[in-house]
């Protein structure tokens, strides 16, 4: 049995013109004789609609009902494709997590898929039919319905495929594929055809709305390949999988660019086992995700400038977290908003010397002062004045070859 998964997003089913072209993609599918499971998101806006609900309601509100109001969103857009392909002839119905079932772990809001019962799906497809998948949802040990994070529904699809060793897992989004730098700030960009998990998974983290970061985890370890493509445009998309089937690698595939980022900087802080700990501690605690981080110890060894980036959405927070630290001491706290993080991803400079020089020596011949340095073995990151992200992103586009 030739099984595909196909996966829609939020705006592929955003309003009812676009559940029918939907609806098309999918009959395609099974004139070309593949046994189709479709995945598929709220429509777009719905989900956000319901959480606002929530809000409203209250301030403390239940999270076991938080996963059973906002997995509504998903039931709607599966019965309405469902029906849309029942009116075109076909065999298809709804199937809400709960039904197969889709078992999950952890807490409610952020679990992730254990275990997918094949029977029911199996013996539905044998029968000819489509079913149509709540994404995003499952159902746990206590028989209370769970969600698995915000841009869950293409960690199901991947798990899908994944229990049903699909053939094929396609993404369907608003977008033709992963582009190697955003399109819409910088026009240049070019469509990637095929991405390794690890490229993929650093950009991801650094910005790229694509995919969430989780479902590019999920993939990798299982050994999924994924087709993401637009449900608008009938080209072919970008195909992410393993290093190995790769040919022909640039050395950079794609940058990345972020707008919403901001600099903490503590300055004299006492140098002391121990003391790092304590500033980032009760920023976990608070849910403040910390990303680059530069630590320059003084000439005598007795003090230690500190300085680390956040999103600017945390600015406030961490400025009351560690004002209020009573464990830690230094002479000055300095924040700046006005920062970018640009990054430049590629495994191909794991064997390729000289990446680092060019990547340094194409800003500063553009005047563009690097404040902050972050690197990996596949990623290379800076943090830079704001105003200069469009001049960066043209200057080192053009340097690797990205816009041929």
């Amino acid at each position: 049995m030739k099984i595909v998964v196909l996966k829609f997003g939020g705006t592929s089913v955003g309003t009812i013109e676009k559940i029918k072209k939907v609806a098309k993609i999918i009959y395609d599918y099974k004139k070309k004789k593949y046994q189709v499971i479709v995945v598929t998101s709220a429509m777009s806006g719905v989900t956000n609609e319901l959480i606002k609900k929530s809000r409203e309601i209250s301030d403390n509100f239940s999270e076991e009902e938080y996963d059973v109001l906002v997995s509504s969103g998903e039931q709607v857009a599966c019965s309405l494709i469902a029906g849309r392909l029942i009116h075109q002839g076909l065999k298809s119905r709804s199937w809400l997590a709960w039904q197969i079932p889709i078992l999950t772990n952890g807490l409610n809001k952020n679990s992730r898929i254990d275990y997918i019962n094949k029977n029911k799906i199996l013996k539905y497809i044998k029968e000819g039919g489509v079913p149509i998948i709540t994404g995003f949802q499952g159902i746990n040990n206590k028989e209370r319905i769970t969600t698995i994070g915000r841009g869950g529904s293409d960690a199901s699809a991947i798990m899908i495929a994944k229990f049903f060793k699909a053939a094929r897992c396609i993404i369907y989004t608003d977008v033709e594929g992963v582009y190697t730098t955003d399109p819409n700030k910088l026009k240049k960009a070019k469509k990637i055809k095929v991405i390794s998990y690890e490229e993929m998974l650093e950009m991801a983290s650094l910005g790229a709305k694509v995919m969430q970061p989780v479902s590019i985890q999920d993939a990798r370890l299982n050994r999924i390949d994924i087709e993401v493509k637009s449900s608008f445009i009938n080209k072919p998309g970008t195909l992410i999988t393993k290093r190995a089937n790769i040919i022909n690698q640039k050395i950079i595939t794609g940058i990345s660019s972020t707008l919403n980022d901001a600099k903490v900087s503590l300055i004299g802080v006492k140098d002391r086992p121990g003391v790092a700990a304590s500033i980032f501690k009760p920023l976990s605690k608070n849910l403040i995700n910390v990303d680059m981080v530069v630590q320059n110890i003084s000439a005598n060894g007795k003090e230690t400038d500190l300085t680390f980036t956040i999103k600017s959405d945390d600015l406030n927070k961490t400025k009351k977290i560690i004002i209020s630290n009573k464990s830690i001491s230094f002479r000055k706290l300095l924040f700046e908003k006005g920062v970018s993080k640009i990054s430049i991803i590629g495994v191909g400079m794991i064997t390729t010397p000289g990446v680092t020089f060019r990547m340094f020596q194409t800003l500063a011949d553009k005047k563009i002062n690097i404040q902050v340095i972050s690197t990996s073995e596949i990623k290379i990151s800076v943090l830079i004045d704001k105003k200069n992200t469009k001049k960066a992103l043209i200057a080192l586009h053009k340097e690797f070859k990205l816009d041929r």
